[in-house]
C-alpha cells in the first residue's frame, strides 16, 4: 500500500492524499508537479521515473490514512 507522503521532498509544498498533483517513483519518493517537471520526471534519490500518484479518497482514505511524516529537509 502506498505511504501517501504529505509533502514534496524538494520544496516542502503540501500534497494532500485526496488530491492530484503528486508524483512518485517506485520507492515512493514524492514530489509536486513543479518539482517533478524541474527534475525532468526523474527521481534525484534513485534515478527512477516519476509518475502521477493516484489519489486516495472517501472511505479508503478513512480506512487507510495518509502518512503524516514530512520528508522535506529544507
Amino acid at each position: 500500500m502506498l505511504d501517501m507522503r504529505p509533502d514534496c521532498e524538494r520544496c516542502g509544498v503540501d500534497l494532500p492524499a485526496d488530491e492530484a498533483g503528486a508524483f512518485i517513483c517506485s520507492l515512493e519518493c514524492t514530489f509536486c508537479a513543479e518539482c517533478a517537471d524541474a527534475l525532468d520526471e526523474r527521481c534525484p534519490n534513485c534515478g527512477g521515473e516519476l509518475l502521477d500518484r493516484p489519489a486516495r479518497v472517501s472511505k479508503t482514505l478513512t480506512a487507510y490514512p495518509a502518512s503524516t511524516e514530512r520528508r522535506h529537509r529544507g
